[in-house]
């Protein structure tokens, strides 16, 4: 089943821990700025610096990621059909920031007009907030689902091992979505600093807790098992 396509987004997700450490240096990094900033003004230059190099790291690790969200929706985009429509929904959205999110790079680093960055930065940001409010639908829809299975599989008076292992793999699925769930709030409330500039997700405590729980949210859905 493995064709090209299959291939490079498997290529591509390998990158996925190094962007979750490199998240935790530029969140760190933000908030120790912010802390220090006021009595110590050239360690914070040092922390800002190292914070736009960690973002603009992560912007190039995440080149062809929106490969991702059409192969997801090539090779199983949901079992119902409401789940198909989410499906599509949150994987277009995450498409259209990873896509854009190029050309964001590109513009902050110098290849393409300086000017555009404020453009591409709305869009990406957009169609970032648009995939995560489906995702985040989809996993407590999910999360539901899997809550009505464990209490089936719990009714039984005298359970098999299959059963058990059955809760167990349910219970187990809980945590990666209630981690999805984490991250994707916390991506949100980034995104939206970008889209809609308000004092509760600009300020550097919010960004830069919301940036490290979805980091770590990220570190322990992909640890290898």
């Amino acid at each position: 089943m493995n064709d090209t396509v299959d291939k490079l987004v498997i290529f591509l997700a390998k990158r996925d821990g190094i962007d979750k450490l490199v998240k935790t240096f530029q969140y760190v990094s933000k908030l120790v700025n912010w802390h220090v900033e006021a009595t110590h003004p050239n360690m914070a230059k040092r922390f800002k610096q190292w914070e736009v190099a960690s973002g603009l790291s992560r912007k190039a690790f995440r080149t062809g990621r929106f490969l991702t969200g059409f192969n997801v929706l090539r090779r199983n985009p949901g079992s119902t059909h409401t789940l198909r429509l989410l499906a599509v929904l949150a994987n277009a959205g995450e498409m259209v920031y990873f896509f854009f999110d190029h050309f964001l790079w590109l513009s902050r680093i110098g290849t393409i007009d300086a000017n555009l960055a404020r453009r591409m930065s709305f869009i990406s940001a957009f169609g970032e907030s648009v995939g995560y409010v489906f995702f985040i639908i989809t996993d407590f829809i999910m999360l539901k689902e899997g809550l009505k299975a464990e209490r089936k599989l719990k009714s039984s008076k005298e359970k098999s091992v299959e059963e058990e292992k059955g809760i167990q793999k349910i219970k187990a699925e809980r945590i990666m979505r209630l981690m999805a769930v984490a991250a994707n709030v916390a991506d949100l409330i980034i995104a939206l600093a970008d889209i809609e500039p308000n004092p509760f997700c600009n300020h550097t405590v919010s960004l830069g807790i919301s940036g490290l729980v979805s980091a770590w949210s990220g570190w322990y859905r992909n640890w290898p098992s």
